[in-house]
């Protein structure tokens, strides 16, 4: 996950984070998380020619928990995440520190 800074005011700081599923069989990957709501139609991925789902999206300083909606089925993140976070559905949220 590659994170970028981008000052937002003198006060706070917004950061780009990537996002990334490789899916190559998927006809839809979305993102969703404490971020927006849980809401995954807020946040799409889009596919390339190699079947690599990518969404970079800008949050401020913080601590996220987050999942993929793949085809309708939640996953979590491919990559290896630092933490781990159980949710009230008796699986596991990816967490997300932004600093």
């Amino acid at each position: 996950m590659k994170i970028a800074t981008k000052p937002r005011s003198n006060k706070t700081l917004e950061k780009t984070v990537s996002f990334e599923f490789y899916a190559p069989q998927a006809k839809k990957v979305e993102l969703a998380g404490s971020f927006n709501n849980w809401k995954s139609s807020k946040t799409a991925l889009k596919k390339n020619k190699e079947g690599k789902w990518r969404l970079e999206i800008k949050l401020p300083v913080g601590r996220y928990e987050y999942r993929y909606q793949v085809d309708g089925s939640w996953q979590n993140d491919q990559r290896p995440t630092v933490e781990c976070a159980p949710n009230a559905f008796g699986s596991w949220n990816c967490v997300l520190e932004v600093q």
